[in-house]
């Protein structure tokens, strides 16, 4: 510990004006010394909670997907401050991103990794200094290499033994975008809605495998053979015993042979089992499981059609709220991300998300639009500007609203 101290103290003296001038974190060093300059790996089994929860859990799956198919649909635009470009070679990057894919098929890509693992990359392509395509990357293939201040310089990616490496380009250019959701333990990696939701995971897991079991089983509970023997014979024999369980498990077990009558001799009795009030409580409890799933991915439990107490008072009012609390803000964060990574800082361009076309929003859009129409506090150009338009109409609007 003492040798540690000495060279976070030896690291911070020998800084130098020129150094602090480079605005760089005082908390980098110490990150520094304790990654080592080594690349980070991801903190957990990505493949196991991908196949555990969104392929073997219907809630989890759901959850992406209706998340994943929201984030894409709402439309990115590229503007600047005159108004959308919509020639501009990025729009049709952010439409086209690549040969395989779709802006909206890359953009459902990209937030359901996010979804599943807290992280998502992409990858540019660029030809004489111009973005020309964009690739979603596999969060589990990539790994980060933090550099000499503590924060990621760059990433390696592998598949099947095989790596690549992103480090920045000469004029600084870094060929991958990372984003991440917020982990409050790790300071490289996000942390996934689906970890957080792993426990109500495996408890809903767990009630559908017994349903089915209960299913295979007829559908009823199980009984018990009581053995009455005649006196002095109270017991089965070992060989008894055993030749009558493989014709239970061969005759009466199983969905093929539900309903079929079981034939007693020598004594035997069956006793049928029931269920008692709190094994019945396990519907309860899988429906809790679900909601809690549904809660840590911030989908309103009646969207996904699940009984129970319901926060909102209609399906509409519910899927506001999913749109404006869940959908909306992961649309502004990409939006914001991919502003910082392909708009140069000195220009006025930006990506924005364009929810004025969406049918789930258009009750509060509307609304929003008869207050900034009926503020009379407001210019035309300001109204103009909060509703997303150029300050001054294009020479050929012929709408009449600009005079």
């Amino acid at each position: 510990m003492n040798n540690l101290w000495t060279q976070i103290k030896s690291a911070l003296a020998t800084a130098t004006p020129q150094m602090a001038e480079a605005k760089a974190s005082q908390t980098g060093p110490l990150i520094a010394l304790h990654a080592a300059g080594q690349p980070v790996w991801t903190p957990r089994d990505y493949q196991a909670l991908a196949r555990t929860g969104y392929m073997r859990n219907v809630i989890a799956y759901r959850c992406i997907r209706m998340i994943s198919e929201a984030v894409a649909s709402v439309p990115l635009c590229l503007r600047d401050a005159k108004g959308p470009l919509c020639e501009h070679t990025l729009q049709r990057v952010l439409a086209q991103p690549n040969p395989a894919q779709s802006g909206a098929e890359l953009i459902e890509e990209l937030t359901g990794y996010l979804q599943t693992s807290g992280n998502a990359y992409l990858e540019a392509v660029r030809i004489e200094g111009d973005v020309r395509e964009l690739y979603a990357l596999r969060p589990d293939r990539m790994k980060i290499r933090a550099g000499r201040d503590g924060w990621p310089a760059g990433y390696e990616y592998e598949v099947a033994g095989r790596k690549s490496v992103f480090t920045p380009l000469s004029d600084g250019f870094l060929p991958v975008l990372h984003l991440k959701l917020f982990h409050p333990l790790h300071d490289h990696y996000g942390f996934a809605p689906l970890e957080a939701a792993a426990t109500a995971i495996d408890i809903h897991n767990a009630a559908g495998s017994w349903n089915k079991a209960l299913l295979d089983n007829a559908a009823r509970p199980s009984g018990a053979l009581v053995y009455k023997g005649p006196e002095g014979a109270g017991n089965l024999t070992p060989e008894q015993f055993a030749q009558l369980k493989a014709e239970l498990e061969a005759g009466w077990q199983g969905r093929d042979n539900a309903g079929r009558p079981l034939v007693l001799d020598g004594g035997l009795d069956w006793k049928q089992m029931s269920l008692s009030p709190a094994d019945m409580d396990f519907m309860n409890l899988r429906h809790g499981a679900a909601r809690d799933i549904a809660l840590a991915f911030g989908v309103p439990p009646q969207l996904l059609g699940i009984p129970g107490d319901n926060t909102y008072a209609n399906y509409r009012e519910a899927n506001i709220a999913f749109w404006r609390q869940t959908v909306m803000p992961l649309s502004h964060k990409l939006s914001a991300a991919l502003t910082g990574w392909l708009c140069p800082a000195r220009t006025s361009l930006q990506i924005a998300s364009d929810a004025s076309q969406m049918d789930a929003l258009s009750p509060g859009a509307d609304q929003r639009l008869g207050h900034i129409l009926e503020a009379d506090f407001l210019t035309v150009a300001e109204k103009r500007l909060a509703l997303g338009y150029p300050a001054t109409p294009p020479e050929d609007d012929q709408t009449g609203y600009h005079q």
